[in-house]
């Protein structure tokens, strides 16, 4: 049995060392440092690997690590930033109280990520003392953490393999959003925000200087496609369109396709006219192959938006002026003071530092522009880039707070005594300070700083000014420049901005950036550029007219008192109100007098009376209307002017009276010649319809809607109360005009019966003529029609029954007298008489003998004129 197992292990131990033997060693020397725990550092200090061609079946043969070429500055420049940050934490009283070092290795990924990967299968491996880098007798200390790399996609690539260890990984550059899942990359952390944050700063910077027709130029890869995806994603929502996307190859190793893409793209931004803002994620290179494409077709006055993958690289513009290309605007993280790093470079000692630690100094060294010591310092501080070493200093400060701390409570000298899945935890949960900051790692394993925004300007320093900066826990900008006229006063749009009145529309299958400008319409308004859609006006209180940014307050429209019209209709009330004052002195100081007593006596005052309460209605007529006006206004008139035609119809039943020849008839009239009761009756009637109406269906303010305005009139409540009140003036009025019709033979000189048949007519005609223009009429000055009519009805009634007793008062005063008066009646009796004589044959003075109406001073009548003539007491 013991054979057997002594045979099994034999055989064992043949198998291990077969495959050991088969596998190719990829180990690479890099720059390394001997200490208690030892950190990767995964820097990019060449730009591309050569071109291998394997695409025949004869071409594959034993893997063999590919050479790489174009040596990077800049990568050079994060990798001594570890350095020198891994010898500040050894000298700082963190780690020297415990007696602790940190070490490095440090490898160059060559800007790949198969070379990438192998570099950490190096990390990773346990050396044998034959696979020592360098030769000791001591087996290698596995390393506990991983700084790098700054590639998006190469760190995704790593993040994998790290994660089989638990291998905590810090990236200072890589952004792309998908490493911030920690369910699939758990060990994986960085000092960077991921480009979420920076595809929403961008979006925001566009938005707010209204460029909404842009192109987008990434590399493919998981960076590149990763950044475009969240990029197009936030322009959606903000209402920017992406006007195209170039897609650059990740190797730059291809030149002849490189050069094809670069050629592709340059057609693509000069065909696009109109877009003159483009947001890059490519890599510096490419941007640098890119501007010198378009300069040769003097493709220029462009907005380039840089991502933090080349928005420090101003090296680029090496055979090419800013000017050509137009203006760069950079998005880097934010950095703090890196002046000890700048110090450090200053005092690096070439010699030493290549033979001690690290080649890839003797390499730069070496490289043709440098020549001197002095160059090379020169070169290293022009291409140092200050958010790249702040973030490489911060991720070494969180892994050596995380190791102090795990230190204290262990003993760290020994190879195992901490496993990297231990410190993967302490730094998850690590809070550290830097240069007086406190940081830590979120959730997602980030650490948010924000950006700065910086501005290419034409000089040789290689640090850009920065403009602005962005914060995303409220997604402002806080500009620290003011004067930015060039780029403000660019414009990358598809379509010109629709102004306020007008709203896009959009062709079907187009852009929605790409668009035409209609018209608002009637009672529709947008108050703001490029409006999606017009909004309407609230039809009830606002208008607007095609083409209108706003709404207009509907103007409220009555009959105005400072409406030329109203003026004029209010003149001639004042007139008329002035006028009766008059008259009614005049009929007072001559109220003993035959013309007054003819025309009515205490009637002429109680009608004068009528007529001011009517005249006082036209100002309830004009104005802004409320519910006490329109129910005043036609109750008012409507009183006064049926007590008006009330008194003037017992003047005509008065008149019919003294001169009726028909005795029988004058005997029935005597009977009902009542006045006052007549006139109450005729009131009480017309108060009765008004009671009816305020009471069931008063006249209230109305308002009616028009297209500009909001008329504001009085709504009679009941057209049938409104018509039966004017109906019922229109009755007595009617009455009246047939009694004095009757009497239009009367003495000439005074005929009360001709002045009110006119008085009636012109009241009866003007009303006539207001029934159809009232029904038919709209708008403010339906009122200033019955105040019209009313006008004529005070004035045709002033006119008719006071205008010529004051004309005969004032100027005709001989007919003024008893004389004058009975020899007028006298004349109109026998004139009477003989008409009677010629017709019946019957003396007149027989009948004259039971006549109740006799002359009461027949001195006053010359014997040949004594005849039977009406009683003159009786008549005043």
């Amino acid at each position: 049995m013991a054979c057997l197992n002594l045979s099994f292990l034999l055989m064992l131990s043949v198998l291990v060392g077969v495959t050991e033997a088969s596998l190719p060693q990829f180990s690479h020397q890099g720059a390394m440092a001997h200490g208690d725990i030892i950190i990767g550092g995964l820097f990019p200090i060449h730009e591309a690997v050569e071109a291998v061609n394997n695409t025949g079946l004869d071409s594959f043969s034993t893997p063999q690590r590919p050479n790489c070429s174009r040596f990077y500055t800049k990568g050079l420049n994060q990798a001594l930033a570890m350095i020198h940050a891994v010898e500040m934490a050894n000298r700082s009283p963190m780690l020297s109280s415990l007696n602790i070092t940190l070490g490095y290795r440090i490898y160059d990924t060559c800007s790949d990520v198969t070379t990438a990967l192998w570099a950490v299968q190096d990390l990773t491996r346990p050396f044998s003392d034959c696979d020592s880098p360098t030769n000791s007798s001591h087996p290698v200390q596995p390393i506990m953490a991983v700084i790098g790399p700054s590639s998006s996609e190469i760190s995704i690539a790593v993040a994998r393999e790290l994660n089989l260890q638990f291998i905590p990984q810090i990236s200072y550059a890589s952004t792309a959003t998908i490493l911030s899942d920690k369910s699939r990359f758990p060990a994986f952390m960085r000092t960077v925000p991921n480009d979420e944050y920076q595809t929403h700063a961008m979006v925001k910077l566009l938005k707010d200087n209204k460029w909404t027709w842009v192109g987008i130029i990434i590399t493919d890869g998981d960076y590149g496609r990763s950044a475009m995806e969240s990029f197009v994603k936030n322009t959606e929502t903000e209402g920017i369109c992406v006007a195209f996307k170039a897609i650059l190859p990740d190797s730059l190793g291809d030149e002849q396709k490189l050069n094809i893409q670069i050629n592709n793209t340059v057609d693509i931004i000069e065909k696009n006219t109109k877009v003159n803002v483009v947001i890059s994620f490519a890599k510096a290179s490419q941007m640098m192959l890119l501007f010198q494409g378009l300069h040769s077709r003097n493709v220029s006055n462009k907005i380039w938006v840089a991502s933090d993958n080349w928005s420090t690289a101003k090296h680029i513009l090496k055979d090419v002026n800013l000017s050509d290309i137009g203006n760069v605007l950079g998005f880097t993280v934010k950095s703090g003071n890196v002046t000890t790093f700048h110090q450090y470079l200053t005092d690096l000692q070439f010699e030493s530092e290549a033979e001690l630690k690290n080649p890839f100094l003797e390499e730069f060294f070496k490289q043709p522009d440098i020549g001197n010591a002095t160059n090379a310092i020169q070169n290293l501080i022009k291409n140092k880039d200050l958010d790249m070493v702040f973030s490489v200093q911060m991720a070494v400060s969180a892994i050596a707070n995380a190791v102090a701390e795990l230190c204290v409570k262990k003993q760290c000298k020994t190879t195992t005594a901490i496993q990297p899945w231990e410190l993967l935890k302490q730094l998850r949960n690590i809070t550290f300070e830097k240069e007086g900051e406190i940081y830590n790692f979120d959730a997602n394993g980030d650490i948010n700083l924000g950006y700065d925004v910086c501005l290419w300007e034409e000089h040789e320093s290689e640090e850009c000014d920065i403009i602005a900066e962005y914060y995303p826990s409220n997604s402002s900008f806080t500009f620290t420049r003011k004067n930015l006229s060039d780029i403000e006063n660019v414009v990358s749009k598809c379509s010109d901005s629709c102004q306020p009145g007008e709203y896009r529309k959009t062709a079907e299958g187009q852009h929605t950036c790409c668009y035409e400008c209609l018209v608002c319409g009637e009672n529709q308004y947008s108050n703001h550029t490029d409006a999606d859609a017009c909004s309407m006006c609230d039809t009830e209180n606002t208008w607007s007219s095609t083409n209108s940014s706003e709404c207009l307050p509907k103007a409220y429209e009555f009959f105005e008192w400072n409406c030329v019209f109203a003026i004029i209709l209010l003149m001639l009330t004042a007139f008329g109100i002035l006028l009766l004052f008059s008259v009614f002195a005049l009929f007072f100081w001559q109220r003993d007098s035959l013309v007054v007593k003819a025309a009515g006596g205490p009637l002429c005052h109680l009608i004068l009376f009528s007529l001011l309460g009517s005249f006082v209605s036209v100002i309830f007529f004009v104005g802004e209307p409320s519910n006490e006006t329109c129910m005043v206004r036609q109750v008012i008139f409507g009183l006064s002017f049926t007590l008006c035609v009330s008194c003037i119809l017992v003047k005509s039943l008065k008149i019919l009276l003294a001169f009726q020849m028909n005795l029988d008839l004058k005997e029935l009239l005597r009977k009902l010649y009542k006045p006052y009761v007549i006139i109450c009756i005729c009131m009480g009637l017309q108060v009765t319809i008004c009671t009816i109406w305020l009471t069931l269906l008063m006249p209230f303010k109305g308002k009616e809607v028009q297209a500009k305005s909001i008329l504001l009139e009085c709504k009679e409540g009941s057209d049938v109360m409104f018509g039966l009140m004017l109906g019922y003036i229109a009755l007595l009025a009617l009455i009246c005009f047939t009694f004095a019709y009757k009497g239009r033979k009367l003495p000439q000189k005074y005929n009360e019966a001709k002045f009110i048949t006119f008085g009636m007519l012109i009241y009866l005609m003007a009303w006539v003529i207001f029934i159809p223009v009232y029904i038919t009429i709209h708008g403010k000055y339906v009122p200033a029609v019955e105040v019209v009519v009313i006008l004529i009805s005070n004035y045709g009634i002033l006119s008719c029954h006071f205008l010529p007793k004051c004309y005969i008062i004032i100027f005709k005063k001989e007919q003024n007298t008893k004389d004058a008066f009975l020899n007028s009646v006298y004349e109109y009796a026998k004139k009477s008489a003989e008409n009677i004589r010629g017709l019946t044959g019957i003396d007149p003075q027989r009948k004259t003998k039971n006549s109740v109406y006799v002359i009461s001073n027949p001195s006053l009548v010359t014997e040949e004129k004594q005849v039977s003539v009406p009683k003159i007491d009786n008549v005043a």
